[in-house]
């Protein structure tokens, strides 16, 4: 372990060297700078978005109108349905994070619009939602690994008060994920 630390201070501090001085460079060899993914920025911009959206729907949370799953249920706005059973609907996030996103609603809100909302009378639609979460990762093929996330409240990021379950795959999934 000690071993595999020091080649990997060794590494750095060459690179950093070559990377300083061109004399010490054989010739031709370019070593590129280490430039940050201009997918980072955007992350933080699109998480600043995602923040507003959560806390600007928080406002309306409860007040029982209809929200945007509800139009997608009554097909009203159209979706691209992935599962669906007398119980619950699967369809793709319409601003996928992971190659495989998608969304996992109970077709009756019953006042569960978070989770923070559960009662022990909706302990049967919530084990629904977790086995059509698998269903689906088996549907989309990532049934060897896949995360599901429930956003809760403003501060957990939820925009829309219909509980929800977010089915991500498709890609390595890193840890922590906030």
């Amino acid at each position: 372990m000690a071993t595999r630390a020091a080649a990997a201070t060794l590494t750095a501090y060459t690179s950093s060297l070559l990377r300083r001085s061109a004399s010490l460079r054989p010739q031709g060899l370019r070593v590129p700078h280490r430039v940050p993914p201009q997918r980072f920025v955007h992350h933080i911009a699109s998480s600043t978005n995602e923040e507003a959206a959560a806390k600007a729907a928080s406002a309306t949370a409860d007040t029982g109108g209809p929200t945007i799953f509800d139009k997608i249920i009554a097909k009203e706005i159209p979706s691209s349905i992935v599962y669906e059973d007398e119980n619950v609907l699967a369809f793709r996030d319409i601003n996928p994070q992971a190659p495989v996103h998608v969304l996992v609603i109970p077709k009756v809100r019953d006042g569960l619009t978070g989770l923070n909302k559960a009662e022990p009378k909706h302990t049967e639609i919530l084990g629904q939602l977790l086995y059509a979460a698998k269903v689906v990762a088996e549907k989309e093929g990532v049934a060897n690994g896949y995360r599901v996330v429930i956003n809760n409240g403003a501060e957990g990021c939820q925009s829309v008060y219909h509980l929800h379950l977010h089915v991500l795959g498709g890609r390595q999934m890193k840890w922590p994920p906030g």
